[in-house]
């Protein structure tokens, strides 16, 4: 590991937090308020409708596919137009959306982990979710937080990794990122010229067609190892 490293961006999705039951979680909490308030919708569009609806409105609208907030927005303004009610529902329906989705809870090795970092580098994240880290809980944690709807582009974008490393003021030799997706996140960063590790929490294999990554981890505790911190510290 380079004795350089002067600070650690981190991915969010995934890597600090399971996303998949929260997307669920808050597209089911979704999906009851609006057979309460607005039940034309549900009864026409199926979830797998709505998201279908975001997709093609993702190939339609290319330059905004990487905000997902907009994305969705979008579409249930759209569903409401065509259940004949006012844009005012959809909005409202966002907002149950957004505060389920930013209902996380971080896996078990973060926090303490990111305790102990801060004390040693400065933390970053950077991330093509929409995940509102001040609900979250978590923004204190990070000197800087990027997300793709900001940026205007979504990793792998080499844009995204040249904003992160203005914001930190620091060569990409001295930046480490960890994040989960081997295309997206190890891939982008090291085009970029971050050194980039593989947090690989599913014991997944690397996609055959990609370079193997340098550096992989399966947990916090290995990544405090792998910067040579000691365990017991974290």
């Amino acid at each position: 590991m380079p004795a350089a490293i002067r600070a650690i961006a981190f991915d969010l999705d995934n890597t600090l937090w399971d996303v998949e039951p929260v997307i669920t979680r808050a597209e089911g909490l979704l999906r009851e308020w609006m057979q309460r308030n607005c039940p034309r919708i549900p009864e026409r569009f199926t979830a797998e409708d709505m998201r279908s609806a975001r997709m093609l409105l993702a190939n339609d609208e290319p330059h905004r596919a990487h905000d997902l907030t907009w994305l969705r927005r979008t579409a249930l303004a759209r569903h409401a137009r065509e259940c004949g009610y006012q844009e005012a529902v959809a909005e409202a329906a966002f907002e149950v959306f957004f505060a389920a989705r930013n209902d996380i809870t971080p896996y078990d090795d973060v926090i303490p982990v990111l305790e102990q970092l801060r004390r040693r580098y400065q933390l970053a994240t950077l991330s093509n979710g929409n995940a509102d880290l001040h609900r979250v809980g978590l923004a204190g944690y990070f000197k800087v937080s990027l997300c793709a709807r900001e940026l205007g582009a979504a990793k792998p974008d080499p844009r995204c990794f040249t904003r992160l490393l203005e914001a930190l003021q620091l060569r990409a030799d001295e930046v480490m990122y960890v994040g989960d997706e081997p295309q997206h996140d190890v891939e982008g960063a090291r085009a970029a010229g971050l050194v980039p590790v593989w947090m690989n929490r599913a014991a997944k294999p690397w996609p055959a067609e990609l370079r193997p990554p340098r550096h992989e981890v399966r947990d916090f505790g290995q990544l405090t190892r792998l910067l040579a911190l000691p365990h017991d510290q974290c």
